[in-house]
Protein backbone atom coordinates (compact mmCIF):
# COMPACT_ATOMS: atom_id res chain seq x y z
CA UNK A 1 0.00 0.00 0.00
CA UNK A 2 1.95 2.94 -0.93
CA UNK A 3 0.52 6.22 1.25
CA UNK A 4 2.22 9.67 1.55
CA UNK A 5 5.11 8.90 3.51
CA UNK A 6 9.16 8.81 2.03
CA UNK A 7 10.90 7.97 -0.94
CA UNK A 8 14.09 6.27 -0.64
CA UNK A 9 16.53 7.14 -3.78
CA UNK A 10 19.35 4.72 -4.76
CA UNK A 11 22.49 6.83 -6.84
CA UNK A 12 23.95 4.23 -9.02
CA UNK A 13 23.54 1.22 -7.24
CA UNK A 14 26.14 -1.46 -8.24
CA UNK A 15 24.99 -4.75 -6.58
CA UNK A 16 21.93 -6.47 -7.20
CA UNK A 17 20.84 -8.51 -4.09
CA UNK A 18 21.11 -4.77 -2.22
CA UNK A 19 18.78 -3.50 -4.74
CA UNK A 20 16.37 -6.27 -4.35
CA UNK A 21 16.67 -5.98 -0.08
CA UNK A 22 15.66 -1.95 -0.36
CA UNK A 23 12.82 -2.96 -2.79
CA UNK A 24 11.47 -5.40 -0.49
CA UNK A 25 12.20 -2.92 2.55
CA UNK A 26 10.04 0.08 0.55
CA UNK A 27 7.09 -2.94 -0.19
CA UNK A 28 6.92 -3.50 3.22
CA UNK A 29 7.05 0.30 4.75
CA UNK A 30 5.08 2.41 1.99
CA UNK A 31 8.08 3.94 0.91
CA UNK A 32 8.82 5.17 -3.01
CA UNK A 33 11.95 3.90 -4.55
CA UNK A 34 13.76 5.99 -7.12
CA UNK A 35 16.76 3.95 -9.39
CA UNK A 36 19.07 6.44 -10.81
CA UNK A 37 21.10 5.15 -13.75
CA UNK A 38 23.40 3.58 -15.09
CA UNK A 39 22.42 0.63 -12.96
CA UNK A 40 24.99 -2.09 -12.28
CA UNK A 41 22.76 -4.91 -13.55
CA UNK A 42 19.54 -5.23 -15.01
CA UNK A 43 16.04 -4.80 -13.05
CA UNK A 44 15.62 -9.12 -14.72
CA UNK A 45 18.83 -9.98 -12.95
CA UNK A 46 18.19 -12.96 -11.07
CA UNK A 47 20.09 -11.82 -7.92
CA UNK A 48 17.52 -8.83 -7.80
CA UNK A 49 14.51 -10.75 -7.99
CA UNK A 50 15.91 -13.45 -5.88
CA UNK A 51 16.44 -10.59 -3.17
CA UNK A 52 13.34 -8.90 -3.15
CA UNK A 53 11.39 -11.95 -3.16
CA UNK A 54 7.45 -11.20 -4.91
CA UNK A 55 7.52 -7.86 -3.34
CA UNK A 56 8.53 -6.01 -6.62
CA UNK A 57 4.94 -5.98 -7.25
CA UNK A 58 3.95 -3.95 -4.06
CA UNK A 59 6.97 -1.45 -4.37
CA UNK A 60 6.32 1.60 -6.18
CA UNK A 61 9.66 1.86 -8.33
CA UNK A 62 11.15 4.89 -10.36
CA UNK A 63 14.22 5.36 -12.97
CA UNK A 64 15.73 8.47 -13.80
CA UNK A 65 18.19 8.83 -16.26
CA UNK A 66 20.79 10.79 -13.93
CA UNK A 67 20.60 12.75 -10.76
CA UNK A 68 19.40 16.03 -12.39
CA UNK A 69 16.43 14.59 -14.37
CA UNK A 70 15.65 13.17 -10.83
CA UNK A 71 15.28 16.83 -9.39
CA UNK A 72 13.46 17.78 -12.38
CA UNK A 73 10.92 15.23 -12.27
CA UNK A 74 10.28 14.89 -8.50
CA UNK A 75 11.46 18.52 -7.61
CA UNK A 76 11.63 17.47 -3.93
CA UNK A 77 11.44 19.98 -1.29
CA UNK A 78 13.81 18.07 0.85
CA UNK A 79 16.65 15.76 -0.33
CA UNK A 80 18.69 14.20 2.82
CA UNK A 81 22.16 12.66 1.51
CA UNK A 82 23.27 9.96 3.76
CA UNK A 83 26.96 10.33 3.52
CA UNK A 84 30.64 9.37 5.49
CA UNK A 85 31.09 13.17 4.56
CA UNK A 86 29.64 14.88 6.46
CA UNK A 87 29.93 15.44 10.86
CA UNK A 88 26.00 15.46 10.97
CA UNK A 89 24.37 11.95 12.77
CA UNK A 90 20.67 10.89 11.17
CA UNK A 91 19.86 10.91 14.69
CA UNK A 92 20.09 14.74 14.98
CA UNK A 93 17.21 15.70 12.31
CA UNK A 94 13.52 15.34 12.41
CA UNK A 95 12.32 13.32 9.02
CA UNK A 96 9.47 14.37 7.56
CA UNK A 97 6.63 13.37 4.80
CA UNK A 98 7.70 14.18 1.32
CA UNK A 99 12.29 13.70 2.52
CA UNK A 100 13.63 12.06 -0.16
CA UNK A 101 16.47 9.68 1.21
CA UNK A 102 19.29 9.92 -0.90
CA UNK A 103 21.92 6.88 -0.25
CA UNK A 104 25.29 6.55 -3.10
CA UNK A 105 26.61 3.28 -5.13
CA UNK A 106 28.12 0.56 -3.26
CA UNK A 107 31.10 1.24 -4.46
CA UNK A 108 32.11 4.94 -4.72
CA UNK A 109 28.82 6.45 -2.26
CA UNK A 110 27.87 9.79 -3.33
CA UNK A 111 30.19 11.17 -5.99
CA UNK A 112 31.30 15.33 -4.72
CA UNK A 113 29.58 17.16 -7.67
CA UNK A 114 26.39 15.04 -6.51
CA UNK A 115 27.14 16.12 -2.49
CA UNK A 116 27.97 19.43 -3.95
CA UNK A 117 24.11 20.02 -5.00
CA UNK A 118 22.91 18.91 -1.23
CA UNK A 119 23.44 22.36 1.86
CA UNK A 120 25.52 20.91 3.85
CA UNK A 121 22.98 20.58 7.10
CA UNK A 122 20.91 17.78 4.70
CA UNK A 123 23.96 15.36 4.84
CA UNK A 124 23.59 12.27 7.29
CA UNK A 125 26.11 9.83 8.65
CA UNK A 126 25.27 7.07 10.14
CA UNK A 127 27.72 6.44 13.28
CA UNK A 128 30.07 3.78 13.12
CA UNK A 129 33.80 2.58 14.75
CA UNK A 130 36.27 5.08 13.87
CA UNK A 131 38.07 2.32 11.85
CA UNK A 132 35.01 1.86 9.64
CA UNK A 133 34.56 2.66 6.33
CA UNK A 134 31.14 2.23 5.12
CA UNK A 135 27.99 -0.13 5.80
CA UNK A 136 26.08 -2.38 3.10
CA UNK A 137 23.82 -0.63 1.47
CA UNK A 138 20.95 -2.42 2.25
CA UNK A 139 21.63 -2.42 5.63
CA UNK A 140 22.30 1.31 6.09
CA UNK A 141 19.46 2.16 4.13
CA UNK A 142 17.07 -0.40 6.71
CA UNK A 143 18.59 1.89 9.50
CA UNK A 144 17.27 5.09 7.77
CA UNK A 145 13.93 4.02 6.58
CA UNK A 146 13.00 2.76 10.15
CA UNK A 147 14.25 5.64 11.85
CA UNK A 148 12.31 8.01 9.78
CA UNK A 149 8.82 6.00 9.43
CA UNK A 150 9.08 5.86 13.35
CA UNK A 151 9.81 9.53 13.74
CA UNK A 152 6.60 9.63 11.95
CA UNK A 153 4.38 7.65 14.34
CA UNK A 154 4.71 4.15 11.97
CA UNK A 155 1.61 5.35 9.96
CA UNK A 156 -0.54 2.33 8.51
CA UNK A 157 1.61 0.05 10.46
CA UNK A 158 0.05 -3.15 11.84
Amino acid sequence: MMIDMLDVVLFQPQIPPNTGNIIRLCANSGFRLHLIEPLGFDLDDKKLRRAGLDYHEFAAIQRHASFDSFIEKEQPKRVLAITTKTDNFYGDISFTTGDYLLFGSETGGLPEEVRAKIPDENKLRIPMLKESRSMNLSNATAVIVYDAWRQLGFPNAV
